[in-house]
């Protein structure tokens, strides 16, 4: 593939790509994340003067200037972003081969990297790794928790290979295939000294006035929460925290009288053990369904599809116990 360089000679990208030493995507990966010459030389352990000429002889390779130098750091420009994303997403893949790699030299099964949102953490997902476990106990299993949104984002760049959770946009059925497992609903939680424990049913109007605990916006709870609200022509008046982090939401309701919405799975789990308190109301909150989420047109390894299969399993085993 040839393009044209900035001094209008033309390039051929493949070789320009074969001249980047995996020590100049180390330096690009760097670069990215401090967008400083200084910073990005001491993570290097090189001096600045030498980084400056990492930087020139990429540019030179690539015949393209890809950061702006300004006074107290650097910029990309829009060749220098699709660059540094090449360098992320080969770094990754290294990286992941280096861990796969030194699994199954160690005699292990593989090395599988799951990201999930936090309501299946109640039931689903603990009971599908136990299966993996006594299926494949030598198997390397890394669990990630974030909202959906994250988590697409990481399978894009390949950062997990495979995804428990929904799609939050239409477009991105073009880049994933989803496969339904579970249906999830919600319910208003408070900590377990809440006034509110006691009531019979709590309207919208009265919740609102309390101070609530909310998932980030984009997020497929978060949408929920905005809509029972919207319905209600009404808005959480007393206070917010954004957060995706379940635990960290617990934590904060056993201190405050702070509300949020979780899903049934960890409502039970949560209340049952005396850490949480359902508080009760007729709201009907109901959540989009959630499944596995994969790659489309790529094939996921052996240890991702037999975790699928297993989550398979397990979610029709839940369905049935409904």
């Amino acid at each position: 593939m040839t393009f044209s360089s900035d001094s209008g000679k033309p390039l051929n990208l493949a070789h320009a790509c074969a001249r980047l030493r995996f020590r100049h995507l180390q330096f690009l990966d760097a670069l990215g994340q401090t967008r400083n010459l200084r910073l990005a030389a001491e993570r290097m352990h090189i001096t600045q003067p030498a980084a400056t000429k990492v930087l020139a002889d990429i540019e030179e390779i690539l015949g393209s200037r890809l950061f702006e130098r300004l006074s107290r750091g650097v910029r990309p420009n829009e060749l220098g972003l699709f660059t540094l994303r090449y360098a992320s997403d080969v770094l990754g893949g290294q990286r992941k081969f280096v861990e796969e790699f030194n699994a199954l030299r160690a005699g292990g099964h593989g090395y599988l990297t799951v990201g999930a949102i936090s309501g299946s953490s109640g039931n689903l997902l603990p009971a599908a790794v136990a299966e993996m476990q006594r299926q494949r106990p030598l198997l390397v299993l890394l669990i990630l928790e974030q909202s959906s949104n994250q988590l697409a984002q990481w399978l894009a760049k390949r950062k997990i290979d495979v995804m428990l959770g929904r799609l939050t946009d239409p477009d991105q059925s073009v880049q994933f295939h989803y496969e339904r497992l579970m249906d999830e609903r919600l319910h208003v939680v408070g900590g377990p000294h809440h006034p509110l424990r006691l009531e019979q049913s709590v309207e919208a109007r009265e919740l609102a006035n309390w101070p609530w605990i909310l998932y980030p916006p984009g997020t497929a709870i978060r949408k929920v929460s905005d809509d029972i609200f919207t319905r209600a022509g009404l808005l959480p008046t007393a206070g917010v925290v954004l957060t995706p982090s379940f635990l960290f939401s617990m934590e904060l309701m056993q201190s405050t009288n702070m509300l949020t919405l979780v899903p049934t799975a960890l409502a039970d789990k949560y209340v049952s053990k005396g850490l949480l308190a359902r508080i009760s109301t007729d709201l009907p909150v109901r959540m989009p369904d959630y499944g596995v989420v994969t790659r489309r047109d790529e094939t996921p390894s052996p240890a991702a599809q037999a975790f699928i299969q297993v989550l398979r399993e397990q979610a029709r085993r839940f369905d049935m116990d409904k």
